[in-house]
């Protein structure tokens, strides 16, 4: 083999070593487009840990507070709530003959105002100038059953002054006076009642009534 072939071959296997003794190519360099990425982090378990995200928590938003309810308005649902006892400043009153025999009469009285009242238990009834007043007759029904008067509505009630037995006094007038369960003073409203009878044992006056035939049978 001639010099110059011999120089030839050791040339070739020396430039071959010279590129096996390179680094990596420049697509395996660090940075480089080749460059592996990032494996997750192992636990000692063996389980891979998830990267903890970056994305902020809402938790510290702030919460949404509920509408407080609205109070109750004031005052009362019952309708009657406001409805006061009937004064003689409340009712115009008349008195009217029923039985001459027993010296009986009407009662009535009538809710001249622009509001309600409760005619209340029996009428105060005092004979003229006699002392006391009329025994009271029947039961009466309590506050809250009370007869309602609208205004323009009337109420009734049986007077009985009872029959001549001697005893008695004759009067031409009464007054009445309404029960209001107070000590609210009153202007009595008085009635002409010609030649009416007290007897003092039997005279009496029943409860308001709604109507003028209750009022006189009882």
């Amino acid at each position: 083999m001639s010099t110059v072939r011999k120089a030839a071959i050791a040339l070739a296997a020396v430039s071959a070593l010279a590129l096996t003794a390179c680094g990596p190519t420049e697509d395996g360099a660090a940075g480089g487009p080749g460059t592996p990425s990032a494996s997750p982090t192992v636990s000692p378990s063996g389980s891979a840990t998830a990267t903890p995200s970056a994305t902020p928590s809402k938790s510290g938003a702030p919460k949404k507070t509920a509408t407080p309810t609205k109070p109750p308005k004031s005052g009362s649902t019952d309708p009657d709530y406001d409805v006061f006892p009937c004064s003689t400043f409340d009712v115009t009153f008349t008195a009217s003959l029923a039985e001459p025999t027993t010296s009986s009469y009407l009662l009535k009285i009538t809710n001249k105002g622009t509001k309600a009242c409760r005619a209340l238990g029996h009428p105060i009834v005092t004979f003229g100038d006699l002392d006391g007043q009329a025994t009271e007759r029947g039961a009466a029904p309590g506050i809250e059953d009370a007869l309602r008067l609208e205004p323009g509505q009337s109420a009734y009630a049986g007077l009985m002054g009872g029959a001549n037995d001697g005893k008695g006094k004759t009067v031409n007038s009464i007054a009445l006076t309404m029960n209001t369960e107070s000590d609210l003073a009153q202007t009595p409203l008085k009635a002409s009642t010609p030649g009416f009878y007290v007897s003092p044992t039997k005279n009496s006056v029943t409860a308001w009534m709604n109507n003028a035939e209750d009022a006189l049978s009882l």
